[in-house]
């Protein structure tokens, strides 16, 4: 049995930034730290930071005042932006800067009069901060084919969709051709929402699927990309499970299994990865060979008043590390 390795995998640019916002504002104020919502979706990276003094919240309620606060990957709306201010919070903002940029869509398109179809998973942070930069009548969240069916706009002459950033490519591109269909002047952002990341390690497991009799995706159930990876090979006929951890690997799907291909979320670490090689070793597999589809060469600066707190070598007051917009 032979392991195909994807390239590119693992974390992106956003999740890179992010984890490092927190280890900083850590070594800058000590714990604890507060983060709203998970950082990144992954259960080992979160628990780790929790170890060292981070506290994820859901709410701002029980925040202390003064406390630093940092904004999660994901994104938040302008309420939790408020609130935040409001209790003279430290506020650090890790939002990907991909996510940023949709949100700055809503808004732009918003102010035009224009109504907004949100592609994006119900529940899910990030279309919860996007969507909340406009207000409820200006926007709507798609998540199905049924609802691009059934959805209706106020103006279809002024209307524009935006997606979420962890989507499956495939199932955006059929929710936006319906969405085309029914209104013929939908409008697009100049640039596509999706990142680059998620659209990256979509292709190579698309492409390693096709030599692959199982793929194994590692990453968390509540990493939308990395669930997105795992229905990107199942589209293209494939075994492929979502693994949290080597020990999930079921020794039952290699059976007869001669090819696996490997990958990665975009918040998946890259130590994890190497642990479930080191599994499939274990498990009978004789080599590993690397695959770089799409060479990746992104970074993301950490925010600008955070680094001039880090340069300075003193801690900023309340609400003086602000939205990184």
């Amino acid at each position: 049995m032979q392991v195909l390795l994807a390239g590119p995998r693992g974390f992106c640019a956003g999740v890179s930034r992010a984890v490092e916002i927190v280890e900083r504002v850590l070594e800058i104020y000590g714990p604890p730290v507060y983060v709203k919502h998970e950082i990144i979706h992954n259960h080992q990276v979160v628990a780790d930071l929790r170890n060292r003094g981070a506290v994820f919240v859901e709410s701002l309620d029980g925040v202390p005042p003064g406390s630093p606060l940092i904004f999660s990957a994901h994104g938040v709306p302008p309420s939790d932006r408020a609130l935040a201010e409001q209790r003279g919070l430290k506020v650090i903002d890790a939002t990907c800067p991909l996510v940023t940029k949709v949100h700055l869509e809503a808004i732009r398109y918003a102010r035009r009069g224009y109504h907004v179809l949100y592609i994006g998973h119900r529940g899910h942070p990030e279309p919860i901060g996007t969507l909340g930069e406009i207000a409820p009548d200006q926007g709507t969240l798609i998540e199905t084919l049924a609802e691009a069916d059934a959805v209706t706009v106020p103006d279809p002459e002024r209307v524009v969709v935006l997606t979420q950033t962890t989507l499956s490519v495939q199932d955006t591109q059929e929710i936006l051709a319906r969405l085309r269909e029914r209104l013929p002047k939908l409008e697009l952002p100049p640039t596509e929402d999706i990142c680059y990341a998620t659209t990256n390690r979509q292709a190579a497991v698309a492409e390693l699927s096709t030599e692959a009799d199982l793929v194994l995706v590692v990453g968390s159930r509540t990493s939308s990309n990395s669930n997105r990876l795992v229905e990107t090979a199942r589209a293209r006929g494939r075994a492929a499970y979502l693994v949290q951890s080597a020990e999930e690997i079921d020794p039952a799907w290699l059976e007869g299994v001669k090819t696996v291909a490997l990958s990665s979320g975009a918040s998946a670490p890259e130590y994890l990865v190497q642990e479930t090689i080191a599994r499939l070793h274990e498990l009978g597999a004789q080599n590993v060979e690397e695959r770089v589809i799409v060479a990746e060469d992104v970074s993301f600066p950490l925010p600008r008043v955070l680094l001039q707190v880090i340069q300075s070598g003193h801690p900023a007051p309340p609400g003086s590390i602000g939205d990184a917009r």
